[in-house]
This record gives structure tokens, C-alpha cells and sequence, in this order.
């Protein structure tokens, strides 16, 4: 799955020939999973038009402040524009736009917008060879770093001129590639390996019965999500659930009982910078398995259980330098009881949830966890959606190596 995907993005289209090749950059935009708003300078619309783009967007192509044609039109809010995106690429960037947005000439929808942006900006410069030389041109290019935009550098080829050098826009798939390799460069978990475990194990007491719980795997897999969308590589060791992954930075490791589960994690474990244990591990096994199916016969069954081997704790009596995360569902003495869990596996972090709190537990879309790291440091937070908690959880880790950086 491509950086791209999910990601906003406003793209900015300048009045130069390269204008055309902006058609195949934003459907290259939209092949890698990302939303699009087109700005485009009035001018630009005699080298593409705005139906193209806005087709292949998917969304109205903006140009002017206000529809001069409908006195009852809303106006475009540039500043609702420029909060919007993830993202501003300006391509082409000419060397008229460029030398207005250095010099914040404001006289057009795409300059507001750009003044207006919080997000990182981008600039593909499109012009002539001797136009790309040209001192005003290079102290544009200098104005606009000190700014912290980023340039996307010109290509070598055959110009409109017909000369042949240096100032071709790059064509659209090496505008991809620079973003993406960009944008991973930066991602603060670029490079670690975060070993995750989710769902419940399944307990074989015969050929179709089994000892389980309701955990649906929701909150693992949402980690391994967000642990992915932060650049790291990620090894999910899932029990039995009906999710599934589709970012090819998770490598989903399908098991069924805690003795599966133990063996994948001992197997991940040394290799990982990261492990958080969100599994919901069976703490108790049938100590014989019935070959058969066991008949209905007596009023009563009496089945025999032993304790599984304790995933967690295995991990804490060997790590090294991982950042061990667990998990802790609670009913009573909550803070207590993650405490003792705490010192007792030799945990970095624990991640409490209480079944006393409402909207939090096994089979909803939302959770209200406590944080308690080694130092038995208390930090509650509010209910939210999974997938937040789980952005929660890697914050958590982006701090643990900012501290030690």
C-alpha cells in the first residue's frame, strides 16, 4: 500500500505546458489511495481543462474566489482549502508562481491557498533552461526551503523551447516515487519492527468444541494499522477472527491455540524492536483432548484444564532492549491488579481496560483505556473510537524513542 493512501492532498496547477501532465499525475494520485482538490490558476485551464481534472478528481476544480457567472454562489474559502490537505504539491510551478509565492504576491486563489497551508508544500518548477538558471529564479528556490517547502527537482530533456537541459517538470510517476520515498523517510517509525499480537486463542476440548472468549481482534489490528501508517514493519500474530490486512508492511501470522501463539512470538520476539500484546490468550486448556467427539450422555462433563504458558510474561523474563507493551482486562482492583502485572512480567507499559467503564471491552467499536507505564505512572484517558486509542498506543511508542534518541 502506497504513503499515499488516505492522504489529502491539494494540487496546485500553474500556466505552463507541463500543465497537460497534471491529467496522469492526479490519476496516479487517486491509484495510490489519496483525495484530491485541484487548484488551478486561471490561466492554467488553456493548457488542461478543470472538466479533466475535476473527472478524474472526482471533485470541482477550484480557480477563482467566486463564480463570477452566479452572484448567489458561495465563495471558495482558500483557507478551508489549505487546512484541508495533508499535502500541497504545486505542479507545474512556473517561475512567475514561484516568485509570487516567495514574495507572497497574493493575486490569485492558489497563492491564498498556499499562504493559508499547514500542511508540508511540495514544488515541481516547470520553465525554460534559461528561466530555471536565472538568478531570480534560483533565489525563489532558495526563499521557498528557508520556508521548509520542498522541492521536487527538474528533469533534463527536450523543452517547449526546443532547446534541451535542464527545467522539465518531472514527469508524473517520478512525482509518486519522490513523495513517497519522502514521506517514509520521515515517518517517525521508519525502520522498527513491531511485533503485535490480537484475538482469542481457541482451545481445542475436542474435534469441534473449544474453550474461548469474545474477543473480536478489532484492537490488534487497528494497532497493527496504525503501527504500519507510522513507516514500521509489522508482524501481526492474530488468533481465530474474521478480519484481515490489506498494507503490505503486516505480515498477518494466523494461529489458533496460546501454545501456537507462544511458539510465533518466541519466534518474532528477539528480531523486534516493539511487542504489544493485545491477544486475549486463554489462561486455561483442556489437559486432554478427546479424539472424538464427546457424546451427550451424563448431566454433568467434567473436563480437566491446565494452565497455558504465559505469553507475556516469557517475553519480559527475556527482552533485552524491547519496548514491551500489555494489555490488562479488569473487573476489580483495576489499577492494583495492573500494577502487580506490571512488575510481575517485566512491562515497559500496560494498557489497562476496565469492564466497569461503558463502551469499553470485548465486541465494540470503541474503548476507554489507562495508561500505567514501569514507574507507575496513571494516565487516564477518554472513551474513543479503536482505531484513535490505537494512534493513542503508538504515540506512546514515538515517545519511548524520542526520550531516548
Amino acid at each position: 500500500m502506497s504513503v499515499l493512501s488516505g492522504k489529502k492532498i491539494v494540487l496546485g496547477i500553474s500556466a505552463g505546458i507541463a500543465a497537460y501532465k497534471t491529467a496522469s499525475l492526479v490519476r496516479l494520485f487517486i491509484k495510490a489511495g489519496a483525495h484530491v482538490q485541484v487548484i488551478m490558476t486561471p490561466s492554467s485551464k488553456d493548457f488542461v481543462t478543470p472538466l479533466t481534472l475535476s473527472t478524474l478528481s472526482k471533485n470541482p476544480v477550484h480557480s477563482t474566489f467566486y463564480n463570477e457567472e452566479d452572484e448567489n454562489a458561495l465563495w471558495n474559502n482558500h483557507v478551508e482549502l489549505g487546512l484541508w490537505g495533508d499535502l500541497m504539491i504545486i505542479a507545474p510551478a512556473t517561475a512567475d508562481t514561484l516568485s509570487k509565492m516567495a514574495n507572497g504576491t497574493c493575486d490569485n486563489l492558489l497563492i491564498a491557498t498556499y499562504l493559508s497551508a499547514k500542511c508540508p508544500v511540495y514544488f515541481a518548477p516547470a520553465m525554460d533552461l534559461d528561466m530555471y538558471k536565472h538568478p531570480s529564479t534560483i533565489s525563489s528556490f532558495n526563499l521557498l526551503k528557508q520556508f521548509g517547502n520542498t522541492i521536487i527537482p527538474a528533469e533534463k530533456g527536450e523543452l517547449a523551447s526546443g532547446l534541451s537541459g535542464e527545467g522539465r517538470m518531472a514527469e508524473p510517476e517520478n512525482i509518486i516515487i519522490f513523495l513517497e520515498k519522502d514521506l517514509e523517510s520521515k515517518l517517525p517509525l521508519q525502520g522498527k519492527k513491531i511485533l503485535i499480537t490480537a484475538g482469542p486463542t481457541h482451545e481445542a476440548i475436542d474435534p469441534v468444541r473449544f474453550i474461548g472468549n469474545h474477543s473480536s481482534g478489532q484492537m490488534g489490528f487497528d494497532i497493527a494499522s496504525s503501527a504500519a501508517n507510522l513507516g514500521a514493519s509489522v508482524t501481526l500474530i492474530s488468533g481465530p477472527t474474521h478480519l484481515s490486512v490489506s498494507d503490505a508492511n503486516i505480515n498477518l501470522i494466523r494461529v489458533i491455540s496460546a501454545q501456537e501463539m507462544y511458539v510465533a512470538c518466541h519466534e518474532y520476539f528477539n528480531s523486534s524492536d516493539v511487542v504489544i500484546c493485545a491477544a486475549a490468550v486463554a489462561d486455561y486448556t483442556p489437559k486432554l483432548v478427546a479424539t472424538q467427539k464427546i457424546k451427550k450422555r451424563d448431566a454433568t462433563l467434567s473436563i480437566e484444564l491446565e494452565k497455558t504458558q504465559d505469553i507475556l510474561a516469557s517475553m519480559g523474563e527475556i527482552k533485552q532492549n524491547q519496548f514491551l507493551i500489555g494489555f490488562a482486562l479488569e473487573t476489580e482492583n483495576e489499577i492494583e491488579n495492573a500494577k502487580l502485572k506490571i512488575h510481575k512480567k517485566n512491562l515497559d507499559l500496560i494498557v489497562l481496560n476496565s469492564l466497569q467503564d461503558e463502551g469499553a471491552g470485548f465486541g465494540k467499536s470503541t474503548n476507554k483505556i489507562i495508561f500505567i507505564d514501569k514507574d507507575f505512572n496513571v494516565e487516564p484517558m477518554t472513551l474513543k473510537s479503536k482505531l484513535l486509542v490505537a494512534n493513542d498506543i503508538m504515540n506512546k511508542v514515538i515517545s519511548h524513542y524520542e526520550k531516548n534518541s
